[in-house]
């Protein structure tokens, strides 16, 4: 007995855990570090990703091409009663043409046409349908072809909303 306990004694029988060493957490948080760091400062400076500099990005912008003549017709604001859940709402709707100077005059003309398709199909639109998130990008594609329907291919190019209320 006295060999066993010799030999426990001699094998750090004394039941205290090692500690562990923190020397690999440190290592990994310092390379984590650093490679985010260049990792960063790669992509900013334009190493990574293909482009260029952001220097060089500024000055090819101050050199664009003059934007080409265009002018706008405002439209007159429409307000739609609709029912939402059995209350009584209103839809605001106001927006303008986006068209070329020398169509101006044209769309001016053809503004009654262009309120009644506008009043018609906002009429038809649930409120439900308006509710939605996307639902402005689906109205404004849907008005903006009805208006070219009747104003003619060419005279509108865009249909620009300023106000889409509904209280």
């Amino acid at each position: 007995m006295a060999e066993e306990e010799d030999a426990a004694a001699t094998e750090g029988g004394d039941d205290t855990p090692k500690k562990k060493s923190k020397l690999p957490l440190v290592l990994g948080v310092l390379l984590m570090l650093g490679g985010g760091g260049g990792a960063f400062f790669a992509t900013f400076s334009g190493i990574l990703g293909g482009g260029e500099p952001a220097e060089e990005r500024h000055d090819e912008v101050a050199e664009a091409e003059p934007l080409e003549p265009v002018a706008f017709v405002p439209l007159d604001p429409i307000i739609i009663a609709v029912r939402s859940q059995g209350r009584a709402a209103h839809l605001r709707f106001r927006a303008e043409l986006e068209v070329e100077p020398d169509r101006q005059e044209e769309v001016t003309l053809l503004m009654p046409r262009i309120l009644d398709v506008l009043n018609t199909y906002l009429r038809a639109v649930e409120i439900g349908e308006i509710e939605r998130p996307s639902a402005l990008m689906s109205l404004r594609a849907q008005m903006l072809r009805r208006i070219q329907i009747v104003t003619g291919e060419g005279r509108v190019k865009d249909l620009l909303v300023t106000e889409f209320v509904v209280n």
